[in-house]
């Protein structure tokens, strides 16, 4: 019998999409569920729940219920670490969280896989764990981006790459070579909500779409934790923002509900396109 896969869960689609795969495949899933974030889809699959200062409680349930492989996935919210309930093991690596936590998301996510590592465990990133969610290379659906789309493809893996060198975000949205948002911590809906609140002089309309949406890593980040990912919402909420389609990093994000995600583009006529990742970098 293989080792079930230990699922570290926060909120959404794509830790749902792991566990039913686990439990398609075969391999089985103990899912910790992330106290106050707690996806109810996942309350049927074997598992717990855990504060996120509970790291001890965290890896002791893990190693019992025979877990080797595990996966972080899902939203979840930086704590108040003034405010978190910590056991023993959480207070040992409250000053290198502190620390790390300055310099940004992927450094406190570091702290975190090393920490599991030590303990034994081979942290995996969503991907591994569900190879089907990358996005392919190449037009995926939709019409095939004009020469003007393409070079905003570009534009915008320039700067997504840049300002995801500073750990700032993963998306960029540009519409005939402006640069009209730029993803930070409020995420990529939000960043589209905005975008549809702009005049529609410098943007595209869902009757004359105009511009892309780019989701890329960040250079150098740590992709077991954090990839890209998109879904139907975000389909939906590109649309509503009049873009003319949405381009993601090929074998670098990942996709929820693929199948789902082209319907939506279709409806909207919409392209989705996985763009090479060599894409904008210097």
């Amino acid at each position: 019998m293989s080792a079930p896969l230990g699922l570290i869960a926060g909120l959404g689609d794509l830790p749902v999409a792991i566990a039913e795969n686990a439990e398609a495949s075969g391999q089985g899933v103990y899912v910790i569920r992330l106290k106050g974030f707690e996806e109810p889809r996942l309350a049927s699959f074997p598992g717990s729940v855990a504060g996120l200062g509970e790291v001890g409680a965290v890896l002791e349930r893990l190693k019992s219920a025979g877990c080797r492989d595990v996966v972080f996935a899902g939203n979840v919210s930086r704590p108040d670490f003034r405010n978190l309930k910590l056991d023993l093991k959480g207070l040992s690596m409250l000053p290198k969280v502190l620390a790390e936590a300055r310099r940004g998301d992927d450094a406190l996510l570091r702290v975190l896989v090393s920490e599991f590592e030590r303990s034994g465990f081979n942290v995996i990133g969503s991907d591994a764990a569900h190879q089907a969610l990358l996005a392919p290379a190449g037009l995926i659906c939709g019409p095939m981006p004009a020469p003007e789309i393409m070079a905003d493809i570009e534009t915008a893996a320039r700067v997504a790459a840049a300002t995801g060198a500073l750990d700032i975000g993963q998306g960029c949205v540009v519409c005939d070579g402006l640069v009209l948002a730029v993803e930070a911590q409020e995420g990529t809906d939000a960043m589209l909500r905005r975008c549809a609140s702009l005049p529609e002089a410098i943007r595209g309309t869902p009757s004359e779409p105009r511009g892309v949406l780019v989701k890329r890593p960040k250079p150098l980040q740590e992709r077991r934790i954090d990839l890209p990912t998109t879904g139907v919402s975000t389909v939906e909420l590109a649309a509503a923002a009049g873009l003319a389609g949405i381009a993601i990093e090929a074998g670098g994000a990942l996709m929820l509900n693929r199948a789902g995600m082209i319907e939506a583009a279709e409806a909207h006529g919409l392209f989705l396109f996985g763009f090479a990742p060599e894409t904008g970098l210097p």
